[in-house]
């Protein structure tokens, strides 16, 4: 099993095998901060949490070293990577350059298929933003905000933008989790995504890039707002 296809596959559908099972929990609490930056991941202890055997377990972490969310210690084991201002700083920037690209040719080559599936797409994703409260619907905002931005680029000819775009959005994520679950700055994301849509529907490709660019930078102003020490601490349930 490549980490490729468990990369993409983080949606609903059942895990196909253990080691499946077990690297999309550990993601999922690493990316929910149940799992801290910087946290200790004892193989001996987490393999009777998460009901797995220890090669298993180990399989799994080898996987989420490849998406950048485990570090290796060599002899010492493993570690939840950490987080950092200078990272998001470098995850924000190369981000804005190529979804910004891509949105344009996106606007460009996008059909009534395309501009159909967007729609729908940013209808999903305002019903999850009218219930945006515990876990369960976190979850859901994040998947249907993760396929509107996917469908707004979908039309882009480029598959290795596309690609990278993938890795960028997934190490995104926690910091994205940070920045919605604590609050630091006041924002109407629903009002960011609603003008996105907008100027993608009129195919004002200059104006769509410039809204994308700063509806991504402002998820590094709010995250810059938090107070460094509070961004390696576990997030409450």
């Amino acid at each position: 099993m490549s980490k490729s296809t468990l990369a993409a596959d983080t949606g609903t559908a059942e895990p196909k095998t253990l080691v499946e099972s077990a690297y999309r929990n550990l993601r999922r609490d690493i990316i929910e901060g149940r799992l801290p930056p910087g946290e200790k991941l004892r193989v001996e202890h987490l393999k009777d949490h998460y009901g797995v055997g220890a090669g298993t377990l180990r399989e799994a972490l080898s996987l989420l070293i490849a998406d950048a969310l485990v570090v290796s210690q060599g002899q010492r084991g493993f570690r939840v990577a950490p987080v950092s201002i200078e990272d998001l700083a470098d995850i924000t920037r190369t981000r804005v350059m190529l979804e910004s690209e891509a949105l344009r040719q996106s606007i460009a080559m996008g059909d009534d298929a395309w501009e159909g599936d967007l729609l729908a797409a940013f209808h999903r994703l305002s019903k999850a933003e009218e219930k945006r409260i515990g876990i369960d619907d976190r979850e859901e905002w994040e998947e249907r905000n993760r396929i509107f931005h996917e469908v707004l680029i979908s039309a882009c000819p480029s598959r290795w933008i596309k690609h990278f775009l993938s890795i960028l959005y997934q190490q995104a994520e926690r910091y994205r989790r940070l920045s919605l679950f604590l609050q630091p700055i006041p924002r109407d994301v629903h009002a960011e995504h609603e003008a996105l849509l907008q100027a993608a529907m009129e195919r004002d490709a200059d104006k769509a890039a410039a809204i994308l660019g700063e509806h991504i930078m402002l998820t590094f102003r709010s995250i810059e707002a938090i107070p460094r020490e509070q961004l390696n601490h576990p997030l409450a349930a």
